[in-house]
């Protein structure tokens, strides 16, 4: 391997260590929840989520948004971060 790709290595750790450096602004993933699988998306209208509570609005949120909000906290816009379905997220 040579000298410059070390380098790059060396640089993406630490970038790895500093999750803020980075925004989502698009997200897609399946969350195996306990009794299925569900699709847990974020893009420019806000977060979605295949699940029944989401579905039903109860909540304006679930369990699975908020665990993906919990995740990738650092990486999201503050918006992203606390928005529920009815909140737009801007990219």
């Amino acid at each position: 391997m040579n000298s410059g790709m070390i380098g790059k290595i060396d640089k993406a750790h630490r970038y790895a260590q500093e999750p803020e450096r980075m925004r989502v602004t698009g997200f897609n993933a399946t969350f195996h929840g306990s009794h299925d699988e569900y699709t847990v998306s974020l893009d420019d209208r806000g977060w979605h989520c295949s699940c029944h509570t989401f579905a039903a609005h109860v909540l304006e949120s679930c369990s699975h948004v908020m665990a993906a909000q919990l995740m990738l906290g650092p990486m999201l816009s503050e918006d992203a971060r606390f928005a529920t379905s009815d909140t737009a997220v801007p990219a």
